[in-house]
């Protein structure tokens, strides 16, 4: 499934990289260059009409860091996720908490994700 990329959430996508949060900033430090089992991550990726915080086009995986941003927008970003799981995005949600104390866990996790989609679905990098 294609999926709509909106041309004007380009500048934001680029501020949020900007101003990233502690934890956004040490996620991506071991998602670039492909460190993750060789697979491309992108941040602050635009999908039609939102942005997610961390991208993997050939896994089709969004990976979002829940902050106190979020505390308030629970409903807002369920909406968010089954709109953009409809184009066929899977989700890893992990707590900023989570990624600032306990980085080598989050990264487990991914881990094991990604080798399970890659049993199901034959996707390798």
């Amino acid at each position: 499934m294609k999926v709509y990329y909106n041309p004007k959430l380009k500048q934001l996508a680029k501020k949020l990289r900007n101003e990233g949060t502690l934890a956004e900033v040490l996620l991506w430090s071991e998602l670039k260059g492909r460190q993750v089992k060789g697979y491309k991550f992108i941040r602050q990726k635009p999908i039609g009409n939102y942005i997610v915080d961390f991208s993997c086009n050939r896994l089709r995986l969004a990976i979002e860091i829940d902050g106190i941003t979020h505390e308030n927008k629970l409903e807002q970003d369920g909406i968010r996720q089954k709109e953009l799981e409809r184009l066929e995005i899977r989700f890893l949600r992990f707590d900023d908490l989570d990624v600032r104390e306990n980085l080598n866990g989050v990264l487990i996790a991914i881990t094991y994700w990604i080798e399970e989609i890659e049993n199901e679905d034959d996707v390798k990098p």
